[in-house]
């Protein structure tokens, strides 16, 4: 139940200035990749076909019946296209999307403000939810399940309290911490997907679209080279793509061949498995400086200047994917594989 105060002011003219950090357009992840090489439809998006088949499905469903689609759950790593999956599922419907993210809600207010600013069949997108505070997050509980807010008006033996109805609308939530969702959190979404790394093919298959949008030339060759060392994420890939058409018009001629894309990736220090410069320090300081002995997060994210939830979150899954690292009780343990991947000999057993 949320406690109005009167500073707060939800529905007057505080609540139109906070709520423009909710916008149609999606967040801060267009700084990485240009909004224009963002699929808008589920005709457009490459891979993930089982999440796209399903979504088809339940998105048709609601549109025949004419009802807001069920609240919805991506999660999956940095990068996988959890946020323009929103918007894909925004333009399927026909409707306008409301975009903020879990940090960026610091009151309760602050999220009466948005839900009751919100029309009938709009999407709200927040990003990272799972960052929600515990007294915000309540206030979802009810306006998830019955599209109305509990509110107290006043303090002590004048206090009274009201419900207010909002809009019925569908929550997409995105997080790359799905074991921090609170369980009344995670019960309150019918609809739950986990995005995978993407392979080889569909990586390539972004790539071209990605080259056809910019206005670059690419061969099938060059598209794989890049994806082979996209580390499964459209994301980077898309980032790695437009590298090496930096790379290509000032050192290649401004055409994209295989050598071409080669040099640009050395250049830029991505290496044949699509570790960069930072996955490889992280690499060296278990091989070299503790030489495969197991080394604790905190630790290791001291020793190669890094936040620990960055490197948990960003960097080790990939790493532990390529088998290059395991985690243990005791801390993270360089493989065998890792120090033949560095050229590094292996401490005696």
């Amino acid at each position: 139940m949320w406690e109005l105060d009167e500073s707060e002011d939800p529905w007057g003219e505080a609540a139109s200035g906070r709520n423009r950090m909710v916008s149609a357009d999606l967040t801060a992840d267009d700084i990485d990749v240009e909004h224009t090489l963002r699929p808008q439809t589920l005709a457009d998006y490459c891979g993930q076909e089982r999440i796209k088949q399903n979504l088809r499905v339940l998105i048709d469903a609601a549109k025949a019946r004419g009802e807001a689609l069920d609240h919805v759950i991506f999660s999956g790593p940095p990068g996988l296209g959890k946020t323009t999956l929103a918007a894909v599922v925004a333009n399927e419907l026909g409707a306008n999307i409301k975009t903020t993210s879990g940090p960026a809600i610091a009151r309760t207010g602050d999220l009466a403000a948005i839900l009751t600013n919100l029309q009938p069949g709009d999407v709200l997108f927040i990003d990272e939810i799972h960052r929600l505070n515990h007294a915000v997050e309540e206030i979802l509980y009810p306006a998830m399940e019955d599209f109305s807010l509990d509110i107290v008006i006043g303090k002590g033996p004048a206090a009274r309290s009201i419900r207010l109805d909002i809009p019925r609308f569908t929550l997409v939530g995105a997080t790359t911490r799905s074991g921090m969702l609170t369980g009344p959190l995670r019960d309150r979404f019918g609809i739950s997907f986990r995005l995978d790394y993407y392979g080889i093919d569909d990586l390539v298959d972004i790539i071209e679209r990605s080259a056809r949008i910019l206005g670059v030339g690419i061969d099938r060759e060059s598209a794989a080279e890049i994806a082979s060392r996209s580390r499964g994420t459209p994301r980077l890939a898309n980032r790695l793509l437009k590298r090496v058409r930096d790379y290509a018009q000032v050192r290649g001629g401004g055409t994209i061949t295989l050598p071409v894309t080669q040099d640009a990736l050395t250049f830029f220090e991505i290496d044949e498995l699509g570790l960069d410069w930072l996955d490889v320090r992280i690499l060296e300081t278990l091989t070299k400086t503790f030489r495969g002995r197991p080394v604790g997060l905190t630790t290791l994210a001291s020793a190669v200047g890094e936040d620990p939830g960055t490197l948990e979150d960003v960097y080790e899954p990939y790493l532990l994917q390529c088998g290059l690292i395991v985690r243990t009780p005791q801390g993270r343990i360089a493989t065998l594989a890792a120090f033949e991947h560095l050229g590094i000999e292996p401490p005696a057993a």
